[in-house]
C-alpha cells in the first residue's frame, strides 16, 4: 500500500487499521483513526496550535529535538485539508504545468547531507552550500558541460522520504559516461517520470521556497506518489538575474 498522511495531524498511514471511518465505517483514507471516525473528528474543536501541542512529543520519541519538531510542524500542518480548509485556503497556490519523462543523467558539483527539519531550524547547510558555490566558482571548474549556463540543486539519496536524510548536489549536467571531476562529487539520477513546477519571477530565494511549499501541499493532496528517485530545481537563463528569476522544479514521480 502507498504510504499517506493523514490530513489532520500529519501522521503516515501505511496499514488499513490506521485509516478513519465514515458514517458507515468504510475507510476514510485522508485521515487517520485518531483523528477521524465515524464521519466526524474525534477532537472538532482543536486548533492547530493545540494539534502541534500534541505531535510534537511523538517527534521528540523518534529522535528529533523539540524546537525543530515544533518548528516543522508549524511549517507543515498549516498546508494538510483540515487546515487549510479552516482558513479558507483549499488549494495549493502553485500546480505542476507539465508530466515528463526524462533519460538518466549525471550531474557534478559540491554536495551536502541534510534534513528538512534541521533546514527549518535556522541552522540549515543549504544556504551555505550555494555560498560555497558561487565564490569557488564551482562552475568553471566542471568540464565539458552538457548544458552550459544551466545550474542544478538536485535532492538524492534519501533516507525516509521527505522526513529522513537526503543529499543535496549543487552542479551541471555531464555525460553519464563522464569520471568525476577532480574534488567535486557526482550523482546519477536515474530515468523518471516528473511533475514539472515552475516558480512565480521574484528573489529566487523566495519563490523557490514558497514553490517548496506549495510542492509539499500538493503531495500531501493530489493522489500522486512521489518515488524520492531524485528531484531537481532546474537554473536557466531565466535565473541569470538572482532579483528576477524563474525555476522549474522536478518531481520524481509513480
Amino acid at each position: 500500500m502507498n504510504q499517506m498522511i493523514c490530513q489532520s495531524c500529519g501522521m503516515p498511514m501505511e496499514q488499513e487499521n490506521q485509516f478513519g471511518t465514515n458514517k458507515e465505517s468504510k475507510l476514510v483514507r485522508e485521515y487517520c483513526i485518531h483523528c477521524y471516525k465515524d464521519g466526524a473528528f474525534t477532537n472538532p474543536d482543536i486548533t492547530l496550535e493545540e494539534m502541534i501541542d500534541i505531535c510534537v512529543p511523538f517527534m521528540v520519541l523518534d529522535g528529533m529535538e523539540e524546537s525543530t519538531a515544533r518548528t516543522m510542524l508549524q511549517q507543515f500542518l498549516p498546508d494538510l485539508k483540515r487546515w487549510s480548509i479552516a482558513n479558507g485556503d483549499a488549494a495549493a497556490s502553485l500546480q505542476p504545468n507539465r508530466i515528463v519523462e526524462l533519460g538518466a543523467m549525471k550531474l557534478a558539483g559540491i554536495a551536502t547531507r541534510t534534513t528538512n527539519a534541521n533546514e527549518m531550524s535556522g541552522n540549515g547547510k543549504l544556504g551555505p552550500l550555494w555560498g560555497q558555490f558561487w565564490s569557488e566558482q564551482i562552475a568553471v571548474r566542471i568540464p565539458n558541460v552538457k548544458e552550459p549556463g544551466t545550474i542544478y540543486g538536485c535532492y538524492s539519496d534519501y533516507e525516509n522520504g521527505a522526513m529522513g536524510e537526503y543529499t543535496m548536489l549543487i552542479g551541471a549536467s555531464i555525460d553519464l559516461s563522464a569520471d568525476a571531476p577532480a574534488g567535486l562529487e557526482v550523482v546519477e539520477v536515474p530515468a523518471a517520470k516528473y511533475a514539472v513546477f515552475t516558480t512565480e519571477r521574484g528573489p529566487v530565494t523566495e519563490v523557490v521556497a514558497r514553490a517548496w511549499q506549495s510542492i509539499w501541499k500538493w503531495s500531501l493532496s493530489s493522489g500522486e506518489e512521489r518515488t524520492f528517485t531524485g528531484d531537481f530545481e532546474r537554473y536557466d537563463e531565466r535565473s541569470a538575474n538572482p532579483q528576477d528569476a524563474q525555476v522549474d522544479i522536478y518531481i520524481a514521480i509513480k
